[in-house]
């Protein structure tokens, strides 16, 4: 394997400590969700440009660059990272923590939250390596930073070493991933990929080609006001509706009691008053069948209690992004060939299914084309918690670089 690692955990460095955390409260009002996506989407724009790729930002605000081929007739494949983060805890004003030679113990973290490694069994497999944590206070932003370090490090690799063969190179840096409208207006039809790799996994040697079928059903009960003192037989409230609906909502069928290929239903965010109220619930689940079974019993439900209490009540579905499964199987030779890099670097993987989604599965839907996703080292998504191992940074940029001359061999 090539050492990578000290010019990734620069990169990595870098951008943590630019803020890019998204906001799911500006989706469909403003791209980015907010303006300091912008900001590293910009950085990566002239980074690459630097590096002689060919690069595009336009209104989209989607970073699509290529590096042009070193050989004929070498199909054209492309790499997808993320830059903005979750805003499940503080994404913003990260102070990144380099943890070198770890010795195997808790990491005790400036803010005095402990990462414990007996919950944390992952960490004894880096003993003596580098561990990067954030101080306790904000998430560390691995998810998807560390993706883009990795795809960062291996274009400047390529563009100084033009004797490797492969086809043209296509890079994509997404804005809002995590808001779920990232591919919202991505510039389809630039694309030319007969493939494409998101890199924003997790722990080292994951690869997955399967995600959820995803929606987000928006309940809207309108109730009628009316002074509380006289209000019997008149008042109609509408946060009172909505709550029996989240109470109705089967709690065996939520995230917190599902896991392996069991899909959930998550009433998320809730606001209103007594005359008009919203509820905000994600549908997630493998099967297509039971997904959208799913959809149409919570429109029903929302039907039948609405009508029971004498609300008006409007359903609206979005549908996020679909099983990326079917594509992947159609055109199996973006899986194999992270398969065969990986025997020949010694990198042992594992499939996992994505109790989430990615970029790649809105791509897949929308082009046809496979995209799977691979393994970035990050540990603790989307927490205080949140750690990525050097390492498995490192093994990720040379199995990327495996994927790419594999192609051109």
């Amino acid at each position: 394997m090539i050492d990578f690692k000290e010019n990734l955990k620069e990169r990595f460095l870098r951008y943590v400590a630019v803020d890019s955390m998204s906001d799911p409260s500006f989706c469909g009002k403003k791209r980015p969700t907010t303006d300091c996506q912008k900001v590293i989407l910009e950085q990566l724009a002239k980074e690459l440009e630097a590096l002689g790729l060919e690069v595009y930002l336009g209104p989209e605000w989607v970073v699509m660059a290529t590096l042009k081929a070193t050989a004929p007739d070498i199909p054209t494949i492309g790499f997808m990272a993320h830059v903005d983060t979750a805003d499940d805890v503080m994404g913003n004003g990260v102070k990144a923590q380099v943890f070198e030679d770890y010795d195997g113990s808790d990491i005790i973290l400036p803010s005095g939250l402990v990462i414990p490694a007996s919950d944390n069994p992952e960490m004894a497999r880096y003993k003596g390596g580098c561990i990067i944590t954030s101080d306790g206070t904000t998430l560390l932003g691995s998810d998807d930073k560390a993706g883009v370090a990795v795809i960062m490090e291996i274009a400047a690799y390529l563009s100084s070493h033009p004797g490797i063969k492969h086809g043209d190179i296509e890079i994509f840096f997404t804005p809002d991933e995590e808001t779920g409208s990232g591919m919202d207006e991505f510039p389809y039809d630039r694309i030319r990929s007969t493939c494409c790799y998101t890199v924003d996994g997790a722990s080292e040697g994951e690869i997955e080609t399967e995600c959820f079928n995803a929606a987000t059903v928006k309940v809207t009960v309108k109730g009628n006001s009316i002074h509380l003192g006289s209000a019997r037989g008149r008042l109609v409230n509408a946060v009172t509706i909505l709550s029996q609906i989240v109470s109705t909502l089967p709690q065996a069928e939520s995230p917190e009691a599902t896991d392996g290929r069991y899909g959930y239903i998550c009433p998320l965010e809730m606001s209103g008053t007594a005359v008009e109220a919203c509820l905000d619930i994600f549908i997630r689940d493998f099967d297509l069948d039971s997904f959208y079974k799913r959809i149409e019993d919570v429109k029903a439900l929302a039907s039948a209690v609405s009508s029971i209490y004498r609300g008006k009540v409007d359903v609206d579905v979005h549908v996020s992004y679909h099983n990326m499964a079917e594509i992947n199987k159609r055109n199996p030779k973006a899986t194999s060939m992270i398969y065969d890099a990986a025997l020949e670097l010694g990198i042992e993987l594992h499939e996992e299914l994505i109790r989430g989604g990615t970029d790649g599965a809105r791509l897949a839907a929308r082009k046809g084309i496979s995209c799977p996703n691979i393994y970035t080292g990050g540990h603790n998504l989307h927490s205080l918690s949140e750690w990525v191992a050097l390492d498995g940074m490192n093994s990720a940029a040379n199995l990327v670089l495996g994927i790419i001359r594999n192609w051109g061999a």
